[in-house]
């Protein structure tokens, strides 16, 4: 018989599940031993408490000894949960400012255009009223009050025909202004008849006499600029025609002319005709006015026609009604003799000649000139013409607090009689989403026309989250509306569909001027260094939108001075965007909770995760308590 074959696979693959076997049960038996022999030993809990030496700063050695000791704590032992490793600091430094209201008296303070402080400066002129701000040291620190009984103004379009008279105290105007029907008290309210110094027939009926003349309705003139505005009844009446303007006039004796025009839902700003440039860039309207703004245009060697040139686009109109304009009619009226106001008349028109204007036509009280369309035949006309002479090494767009200069802003070179210097603008409205001549032609740095486009996809896309965070955006809530840092204009295009003009600022220290783009867009704006105020009155914006403004200057100027002018210039109830970096809007909302805002800070559209957030804040309705005399 065979005997069996010990060294078969057969016998050692049996050997080898044995011990295999062997070994597991061997490493279960020790894991539940040890298991066992650990909960036994961890039966009482250590406590944080102060006898059991871990709530002391110690060394590792006292560490590794006491934490022996700790497993025979007894199992009553209590947890504490007090802090023991804190250090003090000082709490005058948590406390948040509380800013305190103003006096009464300061209801209608406007810093930079200070009539007190504005008599220290010569009258010649009108060097006095330009914009002269405090010292820091002369800064407020106080919330600048509304008036007592402060009501909301009417929503638009009624606001343009009414203001309430508790808003806007005065009643001179109306007085003084009576038979030109500029403005009427009506019980506890103003009406403003549309009426004006040299349009008696109403705002409208005047309108339409220019049209008459030159086309106001095909979509080719969008912005305009009114000198000398009043109650800005020309612009008001204008906005119908889908034309938006930018009406200034001075601080003067006709008390409070342009909160009237802003109270009215109507853009308006504070600013005279004096030695320093309008506050806009070069080729910015399509149409400059001025009917009987006094503003003495023969002067200075044409100095002032000479900045309405800057200002005005290629093909660009001016209009002027008023003295001397059909001076063989009104003469008496305005108390000047006829050599006196044909004299003026003449030296217009010879400004306006040396300028390269054409004039169109002078029919009854209206005359108008046109700017050529680029400078080919102007250039030649120098032969001729000795001054004023082209500006030489200047930078046409440069506005902020620089001199005013006689001589010719050039248009950009064209290649051809019949190009038109700088590009060709289309009509409105396509014209607020076409690419901007600046940005095509390339004379911006750093734009290009992805840049452009780009930024108006993500207005589009955040105008709508702001819809669905601010419902009343959609309602006719908001009318006024600035832009504190507008860059291409892409939020004032985003807001067109809602009932609100936008008043688009580009901070005059940016490393990229687009304030250009933004008026080649439709859209109408000024130059504004936030370290000081703005050329307006308190209690005249319905929403103030500020995207990064903070970041650029909080190594500047002291940013409570910014907020306390938002605060100034923001109506009771008003709204307040701010979008920023989260250690910027975290020390805005410290400073805005002492001014008596309610504020919220979101995440931004794209989610929790992008470091940018956004600050939504509502300005409380509060009032300046009555005084005795009142």
């Amino acid at each position: 018989m065979a005997k069996d074959n010990v060294g078969s696979p057969k016998i050692h693959q049996l050997d080898l599940k044995r011990w295999r076997l062997t070994h597991l049960l061997a490493v279960i038996g020790l894991c539940v031993l040890f298991y066992i022999l650990g909960a036994w030993q961890n039966k009482t809990t250590p406590s944080l408490t102060a006898d059991s030496g871990l709530t002391t700063k110690v060394g590792c050695e006292s560490v590794l000894r006491k934490s022996n000791a700790s497993a025979s704590l007894p199992s009553d032992a209590t947890l504490d949960f007090d802090a023991h490793h804190q250090q003090s600091v000082d709490e005058r430094s948590m406390v948040i400012e509380k800013f305190p209201p103003c006096d009464l008296n300061f209801s209608e303070y406007t810093p930079c255009q200070d009539r007190p402080r504005g008599r220290r400066f010569a009258r010649a002129m009108l060097v006095y009223r330009e914009r002269h701000c405090p010292e820091k040291d002369d800064s407020i620190r106080c919330l600048i009050p509304a008036p007592p009984k402060y009501k909301t103004p009417f929503k638009w379009p009624q606001s343009r025909d009414y203001a309430w008279f508790d808003n806007i105290p005065h009643r001179e105007l109306s007085i003084e202004k009576a038979v030109q029907n500029w403005i009427q008290v009506e019980g506890n309210r103003f009406r403003f008849p549309g009426g004006g110094t040299m349009f008696p027939r109403g705002a409208d009926a005047y309108i339409d006499d220019i049209n008459d003349l030159i086309s106001l309705t095909d979509g080719n003139i969008r912005t305009a600029i009114d000198t000398g505005c009043g109650v800005a009844s020309w612009g008001a009446y204008l906005l119908k025609r889908d034309i938006v303007t930018m009406s200034f006039a001075p601080r003067d004796t006709h008390e409070a002319q342009v909160q009237f025009a802003l109270e009215r839902g109507v853009p308006a700003m504070i600013g005279v005709m004096a030695t320093q440039r309008l506050p806009y860039p070069a080729r910015a309207f399509d149409m400059a006015h001025c009917s009987r703004c006094l503003i003495p245009w023969q002067a200075y060697d044409g100095l002032y026609l000479i900045e309405v040139d800057r200002v005005l686009r290629p093909g660009g109109y001016w209009i002027l009604s008023g003295p001397p304009i059909h001076w063989k009619k009104h003469y008496r009226g305005w108390e000047r003799t006829q050599e006196d106001l044909k004299k003026e008349q003449d030296s217009i028109e010879e400004v306006a000649k040396r300028l390269c204007w054409k004039k169109l036509i002078e029919k009854d009280d209206l005359a108008i000139w046109q700017k050529p369309i680029n400078h080919v035949e102007c250039i030649e006309s120098r032969r001729i013409y000795k001054t004023p002479h082209t500006c030489k090494n200047d930078n046409a767009d440069a506005a902020w607090y620089k001199k005013m200069k006689t001589c010719i802003t050039p248009l950009p070179e064209v290649s051809s009689q019949d190009e038109v210097a700088g590009g060709e603008l289309k009509k409105w409205p396509e014209r607020a989403f076409a690419v901007p001549p600046r940005i095509s032609s390339g004379s911006v740095p750093g734009l290009t026309t992805k840049t452009y486009k780009d930024d108006n996809t993500m207005w589009k896309e955040r105008i709508a989250n702001y819809k669905r965070i601010i419902p009343p955006l959609s309602q006719g809530r908001y009318r006024n509306v600035m832009d504190m840092n507008a860059y291409l204009g892409g939020f004032a295009a985003a807001m067109m569909k809602y009932p609100v003009w936008v008043m688009n600022v580009v901070p005059a220290n940016s490393d990229q001027d687009t304030l250009g783009v933004i008026h080649e867009r439709g859209f109408i704006g000024a130059y504004q260094d936030w370290c000081e105020a703005f050329s307006t009155y308190p209690r005249t914006y319905d929403l103030i939108h500020a995207s990064g403004l903070f970041s650029i200057y909080r190594d500047r100027c002291d940013i409570t001075y910014i907020l306390l002018e938002m605060d100034r210039i923001l109506r009771p109830e008003g709204t307040v965007i701010i979008r920023d970096v989260v250690d910027v809007l975290t020390k805005v909302k410290a400073l805005t909770d002492g001014m008596r805002w309610k504020s919220q800070i979101m995440d931004h559209e794209s989610g929790p995760f992008n470091p940018e957030k956004i600050l939504v804040a509502v300005k409380t309705y509060w009032t300046a308590e009555p005084s005795k005399k009142q």
